[in-house]
């Protein structure tokens, strides 16, 4: 069965919309790929700090850093659920891509540019948005980011599945944003 990596950034947890979408996504893909789930907000993930990059530099990778590249790395398919903040997305994320970015586990080099190992051909990432900023607009830094790191990466087409205008719509027009969302969703993953 082929493996899918699911990067959870939803530090609201059970009150987040963005899990609400992503939730039902995978347990559907779980029917059809083995699933690894990494909840970044219960994990132990700081930013890299001048000791932890010195012991980097020696190899010292903390384990999860190194099992999480591992399995990035050799994922078929990657789903990112993370909600929309301060115009990306929760700091915890760009941490774990940072301590996650391993050389010669999720990119090497030629000696002259640098060479992505994954071979994801296809990411998503699940996100719900408070104010009404479309996916594309100059506000919106999380999806240029992830297709950023793809190319680094060498992860193939990223797909973003947005609700926006969250916080300020009615709890019924957000149960609706949500829904369409989920259906969206599920319809792509038809073809994963």
């Amino acid at each position: 069965m082929k493996s899918l990596v699911v990067i959870d950034a939803c530090v609201r947890q059970s009150d987040s919309r963005t899990l609400r979408i992503a939730e039902p996504v995978i347990e559907a893909l779980a029917g059809r790929y083995n699933v690894t789930r990494y909840e970044l907000p219960d994990m132990d993930i700081v930013p890299l700090n001048p000791g932890l990059y010195k012991e980097r530099g020696m190899g010292a990778i903390p384990s999860w850093a190194k099992e999480a590249a591992t399995a990035i790395a050799g994922a078929d398919r990657i789903l990112i659920a993370a909600p929309f903040w301060d115009m990306s997305f929760p700091a915890v994320l760009k941490c774990f891509f940072e301590q996650t970015s391993l050389f010669d586990i999720t990119f090497t080099d030629n000696g002259r540019t640098c060479i992505g190992l994954c071979k994801a051909p296809k990411v998503l990432y699940i996100t719900t948005r408070g104010m009404d900023i479309p996916t594309g607009d100059p506000r919106e830094q999380a999806t240029p980011y992830l297709k950023a790191l793809g190319s680094l990466w060498n992860l193939g087409e990223l797909t973003t599945i947005a609700a926006q205008n969250m916080d300020y719509s009615s709890e019924e027009e957000i149960d609706t944003k949500i829904k369409a969302a989920i259906s969206e969703a599920l319809e792509l993953i038809k073809r994963w």
